[in-house]
C-alpha cells in the first residue's frame, strides 16, 4: 500500500507539472523534455522521436509478445471561453483545472506511474512505454512516425478519459469532399444541368443506403452531410456543387472498400482528405478483454477517436478522467480520478499478465 501511496503521489505531481508546461499539438516539445527527464530520474532511458518519448521496461526480451502502452501529451488550443488561466495548474479542493489534465495527462502521469511499478518486474509479456504527440491532430510527427521504429508490437493499452471503463473498439472517420458537375445555364429558360439537383440526389441516396455488412461490434456504418456550397446568383443554375460527407467506418470494410463503393454509386465526385484513422475493434477472446472482465470493468464502444486508429494490432482504450470534459472551457480532472487510474493500470497489467 505505501508502493502505491508514492506512485500515485507522483503521478499528481507529475500532471501538475505536465499542465504547467504548454505543449499544444506540434509544439510539445517541452513536456517530452519534461517527461524523458523524469523517467531518467528514476533511472529509466528514455528515447525520443521527435516528440515521443518511449522507454523499454528492464527485462525486455524479443522472444515474448509486448504490450504497448501508449497516452499522447499533446493538446488543442486553449478557447477563448477559459475563466482560469489553462496553464496554471490550479487546485480548487479535488479538482485540477487545466489545459489536458483531462486529455490525456491524467493517463500520461498514471500510465508512468504503473509502467515504473512493473518496470524490474518480471512479465510474461514485455513492456513498452510511449507517450506520443500530435495525437490531437493526427500528425505525421506523432504515433504515426512513432510505430514504425518502435518494432513488433502484440497488443496495447491506450491511456485516454474513459473513467477507467474499457473501449474495446471505436470507429474510424473518413471525410469526403463531394463536388457535383453541372452545366450553367438561365434558371427562366430552364437551361443548363443543375448540379445542386445531382448532389440532393446523391445525399438522399447517402441518407437511405445501408452497406450489407454490419460490424458485430461497432454496428453499421454511418454517412451524414454535414456542409453544402453551390450556386452564384438566384437566376444561374449552379454548374457545380459542393458538399461534405462524414463517414463513421467500421471493421466490416476497410476505409478504401468503403470510400469506393460511396463513389460507384454516386454520380458526384468524392475524395476522401485521409483513409488512416481505421476502426478498432478487439475480439471478444482476446486477452485484453478477458482481463477487463474479469476485474469487472465496464466495457463500451467509444465514440471518439483515438490513436488507436493508427494501431494495427489489438489495443483497448482505457484511461483516468471523462471525455465530456475534454476540449472544453475550464478543463479538469479529480485528484482520485487520478489515483484510481494509478491503481487500474497496476491491477489491469496484473490480470493481463494471467493470461500468458
Amino acid at each position: 500500500m505505501e508502493r502505491l501511496n508514492e506512485l500515485q503521489a507522483e503521478a499528481v505531481a507529475l500532471l501538475e507539472k505536465l499542465v504547467a508546461t504548454p505543449s499544444v499539438s506540434r509544439d510539445e516539445a517541452r513536456t517530452a523534455d519534461l517527461l524523458r527527464g523524469h523517467l531518467a530520474a528514476h533511472g529509466i532511458a528514455a528515447e525520443r522521436l521527435y516528440n515521443n518519448v518511449y522507454a523499454r521496461a528492464a527485462h525486455f526480451d524479443a522472444a515474448k509478445p509486448t504490450l504497448l502502452l501508449n497516452s499522447h501529451h499533446d493538446t488543442v488550443r486553449p478557447t477563448a471561453a477559459w475563466t482560469r488561466d489553462p496553464f496554471a495548474a490550479t487546485w480548487e479542493g479535488e479538482r485540477l483545472y487545466g489545459l489536458g489534465a483531462n486529455d490525456a495527462g491524467a493517463s500520461v502521469a498514471a500510465l508512468t506511474a504503473a509502467f515504473r511499478h512493473y518496470y524490474d518486474a518480471e512479465l510474461p509479456f514485455n513492456l513498452l512505454l510511449a507517450l506520443s504527440g500530435e495525437e490531437e491532430c493526427m500528425g505525421e510527427h506523432g504515433t504515426r512516425a512513432l510505430l514504425p521504429a518502435l518494432g513488433p508490437i502484440d497488443m496495447a493499452l491506450v491511456g485516454e478519459p474513459t473513467r477507467m471503463r474499457a473501449a474495446v473498439g471505436e470507429r474510424g472517420l473518413v471525410v469526403l469532399d463531394c463536388t457535383a458537375h453541372g452545366r450553367a445555364g438561365h434558371a427562366a429558360r430552364d437551361e443548363g444541368i443543375n448540379a445542386l439537383y445531382i448532389a440532393a440526389d446523391d445525399i438522399a441516396w447517402l441518407r437511405g443506403y445501408r452497406f450489407e455488412r454490419c460490424s458485430p461490434l461497432l454496428g453499421p456504418i454511418r454517412m451524414t452531410a454535414t456542409q453544402i456550397e453551390a450556386g452564384t446568383q438566384h437566376n444561374v443554375v449552379p454548374a457545380e456543387c459542393r458538399f461534405v460527407v462524414d463517414v463513421r467506418t467500421t471493421d466490416a470494410y476497410t476505409n478504401e472498400e468503403t470510400v469506393e463503393i460511396v463513389r460507384r454509386h454516386m454520380r458526384s465526385e468524392a475524395v476522401p482528405r485521409s483513409t488512416r484513422i481505421r476502426a478498432s475493434a478487439v475480439a471478444p477472446e482476446h486477452p485484453l478483454v478477458g482481463a477487463a472482465a474479469a476485474l469487472g470493468v465496464e466495457r463500451f464502444v467509444s465514440p471518439t477517436t483515438s490513436d488507436m486508429a493508427l494501431m494495427a494490432f489489438p489495443s483497448l482504450k482505457m484511461g483516468a478522467g471523462d471525455s465530456a470534459r475534454s476540449h472544453t472551457a475550464d478543463e479538469y480532472v479529480l485528484r482520485s480520478e487520478v489515483e484510481q487510474g494509478v491503481e487500474g493500470y497496476i491491477r489491469y497489467i496484473a490480470e493481463l499478465a494471467k493470461r500468458y
